[in-house]
């Protein structure tokens, strides 16, 4: 049954497999490049194909090898991977580099155990890239190989639960082919992706649609088991937005703790007297606009937010010189790690700067 699974789907990925995806580019010895391969498994993290790959153009562009990564800056990370949330997948990656920089003569260690200790490599990336760089006979787990498995297998429970994911590893393990390692392990991955996908899988073009358990008793839209739903809260913030004759706008880093930790972004308050007070604190302002509220959503929770402009306010001497407060203009806030919905807000806020008399 093993050879089967992966006979079959290896058949199908040399039909209609994905071999043009930008990480997938050899090196000069014939495999893929570790370095490429572990860029797109992290950001490949709770984020799709389709929506990864400027980024990673963007990304390699910007810093091309793993000793790039260990010299760049925080901030020069951070603006790179600004959009795609989740950014302590970023802080993890630079992290990782500067540890291989330091101790693995600037290369990703080929050891599977030296790989899982860096910062935010698990069990499942560390075999993506040592199957997929290097050939390995390492098994892999991601969101999509879940969901093939838990139906192919007819598994019940929430994957994340230990239990059903022990489960899972044991089949995955014992799935994985002795040759063609990569192929398989891009076969299964596209395979979850393209066809046994969340919403309205396409059992008739899967290659293991003979005898999966979900297929054969009708179980495709009950497997995987959902997560229990939990009603998200709700959050309200003001953002304030302090903007100068030259249309800077005054931003801060936000402390190494909670949402958007380590971003530049722009001051908050709870309340409309609060955010007068912070706003005088840091420059001399005479109105504030209240602009259009949006929602931003969170892995546990919604964030309101009511956008505050306080327009042609002037610096309070000393601000420049403050190490978590800046006033930026467009180039140097594209320059930053900011949060996606900020970044926006204040693009936005600079085409409307620009165009007005």
């Amino acid at each position: 049954m093993t050879e089967r699974v992966a006979d079959r789907l290896l058949r199908w990925f040399d039909q209609h497999g994905r071999r043009d995806l930008p990480w997938q580019q050899e090196g000069p010895h014939g495999r893929r490049d570790a370095y490429r391969v572990w860029l797109s498994e992290v950001m490949l993290q709770q984020t799709q194909v389709a929506t990864v790959i400027p980024y990673f153009h963007r990304f390699v562009e910007a810093l091309p090898t793993l000793g790039d990564l260990a010299c760049a800056d925080e901030d020069t990370v951070l603006a790179l991977w600004s959009g795609l949330g989740y950014y302590r997948r970023a802080r993890f990656l630079h992290q990782a580099a500067q540890r291989c920089a330091e101790i693995h003569d600037g290369e990703l260690p080929r050891n599977f155990g030296a790989l899982r200790a860096l910062p935010g490599i698990g069990r499942s990336t560390a075999g993506a890239i040592l199957a997929q760089a290097h050939g390995l006979r390492f098994p892999i787990l991601d969101g999509n190989v879940k969901r093939v498995l838990t139906r192919y297998h007819g598994i019940h429970g929430d994957p994340g639960q230990s239990a059903v994911e022990k489960e899972l590893w044991q089949f995955a393990e014992s799935h994985t082919p002795d040759q063609r390692v990569a192929d398989y392990t891009q076969a299964i991955m596209d395979l979850g992706a393209t066809v046994c996908v969340r919403s309205q899988p396409r059992c008739g073009d899967c290659p293991l649609q003979e005898d999966c358990v979900a297929h054969r008793e009708g179980l495709t839209a009950q497997l995987p088991t959902a997560k229990p739903g939990k009603r998200q809260p709700v959050r309200s913030t003001l953002m304030l937005i302090l903007r100068d004759e030259q249309g800077r706008v005054l931003l801060e880093r936000r402390g190494p703790q909670g949402v958007w930790s380590g971003l530049w972004s722009l001051p908050e308050a709870s309340d409309p007297d609060a955010a007068w007070r912070i706003a005088e604190q840091w420059a001399r302002v005479d109105d504030a606009r209240p602009l259009s509220q949006f929602t931003h959503v969170f892995s546990h929770y919604k964030l309101a937010v009511e956008p505050l402009l306080f327009d042609r306010a002037s610096a309070r001497p000393g601000v420049a010189d403050q190490p978590l407060q800046r006033w930026c203009d467009r180039d140097e806030c594209a320059a930053l790690g900011l949060p996606a919905p900020v970044r926006v807000l204040l693009q936005s806020l600079q085409a409307d700067h620009e165009e007005s008399p």
